[in-house]
């Protein structure tokens, strides 16, 4: 079968996809594979807009079709002025934002598949097949797109508790099942009106609403995932739609490894999707379980016997959480790594794979001090060593390490494997104060007899450590 030059840059673009994306599962290679998937991207972008054919509804080709100038101008324009917006938001963004950067980002993707769906129904009707496309794209689409907009509010914290109302579970499902079969009626619906598709589109965006508001915030690296896999499972429709193979390529990608990443993260957390969709945490009090007390006392270190102990270590794992992005502190922690190493102690870091607010925040924000790659261990690794580690070093992360994982049948988390720091000789907490984490549960690990609170914002504190270890 000949080729044409359109197919030919599709082909290019779905290859390249697929290898940005198999590069991107290693942080060596991330970045290559992030260039890789976007020359392919320009490529597909080329390819559509010069050599685009013109087909009748019956698929053959309209002879002598030629663009309207001002519709390149307009193309080009919006293409420049989303790159020139994007381009400055994501070198400015700081890292604590990233998570709600990406989530933003993201929602935009879902509602420029509704806005394809609001704009080719008219031009489809009669078209079953086209208007299922169509119809689904909008749908799931607006979902993603309103659900990344909740998702984005709970990062910054302007929701900063979930949302319940009575019988939740109940609503949102009967609310989802309403939205789909309103959608099949929409499809099959004579005569075709608008009122019934801006319809359709305002339910799917309050479903998208309904869906993330009661999730809590310690699930929210799920969601983001989960709101991602549908934000290219809409995109795959459009590519059904338009016969454009390199978007049917990257929307499955994008969705396929959305989905992946989701129950990758479940699994960390040791939890089914179903329990973090309908019975979110993230919400409550700080305590260590369903009210239960705790009992204990803490004990602080200063600078200076933090900097001897540490000193005279034979290996230091440090444990990085929300809390150092906050700080932006990977770069002082970067040259601690790098002053230990000088004295001969063994230096790791151990990342948690829900730490932060986002899949790989924690390998983000240390790849940006240039740590090295070999010392991110990810926790299945990681915990066999604790026993043989003289100091743990846990700077601004809560959940991850709370022993109420693997001790409290009471708590929330209870069941989610854990960094398993108590297990070594010395555990030294940096935090601001005894507030509780993400999941809002107070953390048994800070009353432990081997722990030590070093309080204090982790820049500020570490700089010090930094400080009182050049002097000895």
């Amino acid at each position: 079968m000949k080729l044409s030059l359109l197919e030919i840059c599709y082909l290019i673009g779905s290859i390249t996809f697929i290898l940005g994306l198999k590069m991107m599962g290693n942080a060596k290679t991330a970045r290559k594979g992030n260039l890789i998937g976007a020359v392919g991207m320009v490529i597909a972008i080329i390819g559509t807009v010069f050599l685009f054919e013109k087909k009748d509804t019956n698929g053959v080709l309209v002879e002598n079709f030629t663009v309207p100038t001002i519709v390149y101008i307009l193309i080009f324009g919006a293409i420049a002025l989303g790159t020139v917006i994007g381009w400055l938001t994501a070198k400015k963004v700081q890292m604590t934002k990233m998570p709600e950067l990406v989530s933003m980002f993201n929602g935009m993707g879902g509602a420029c598949a509704a806005l394809i769906g609001l704009m080719e129904y008219h031009h489809n009707i009669g078209h079953t097949g086209a208007l299922i496309a169509i119809i689904a794209g909008l749908i799931i689409g607006s979902i993603s797109f309103s659900g990344s907009v909740i998702a984005y509010l709970k990062l910054n914290g302007t929701l900063n508790k979930p949302v319940r109302l009575p019988a939740y579970n109940i609503i949102n499902t009967l609310f989802m099942i309403g939205v789909f079969v309103f959608g099949a009626y929409v499809v099959y619906a004579e005569p075709h009106g608008s009122g019934f598709l801006y319809a359709l589109f305002v339910a799917a965006l309050v479903y998208g609403i309904l869906f993330t508001v009661p999730i809590g915030g310690a699930d929210m690296p799920v969601v983001i995932s989960l709101l991602n896999s549908f934000t290219g499972l809409a995109a795959a429709f459009g590519g059904f739609l338009y016969d454009n193979k390199v978007m049917l390529t990257g929307g499955i990608l994008v969705g396929s490894a959305g989905t992946l990443l989701t129950l990758v993260m479940c699994k960390a957390m040791n939890r089914p999707l179903s329990n973090v969709i309908f019975g979110a945490f993230g919400g409550g009090g700080a305590t260590a379980g369903n009210g239960a007390e705790v009992n204990g006392s803490i004990k602080d270190i200063t600078v200076s016997d933090l900097a001897v102990l540490m000193n005279y270590s034979k290996k230091v794992v440090i444990v990085p959480g929300y809390g150092l992005a906050v700080a932006q502190a990977q770069h002082i922690i970067h040259e601690l790594e790098l002053l230990l190493e000088e004295r001969g102690v063994e230096v790791k870091y151990a990342i948690h794979p829900v730490a932060g607010r986002m899949p790989g925040h924690m390998n983000v924000l240390l790849a940006e001090s240039n740590v090295s790659y070999d010392k991110l261990v990810e926790m299945e690794d990681i915990n066999p060593e604790f026993d043989h580690t003289d100091v743990v070093l846990v700077v601004g992360a809560n959940d991850v390490v709370n022993p109420a994982a693997k001790s409290d049948p009471s708590s929330p988390i209870y069941g989610m494997p854990i960094l398993e720091v108590d297990r070594a000789k010395h555990i030294i907490i940096n935090k601001r104060s005894m507030s509780a984490g993400y999941a809002g549960i107070d953390n048994l690990l800070f009353y432990d007899p081997k722990s030590s609170m070093f309080f204090g914002d982790a820049k500020k504190a570490l700089t010090e450590l930094v400080a009182e270890l050049k002097t000895m």
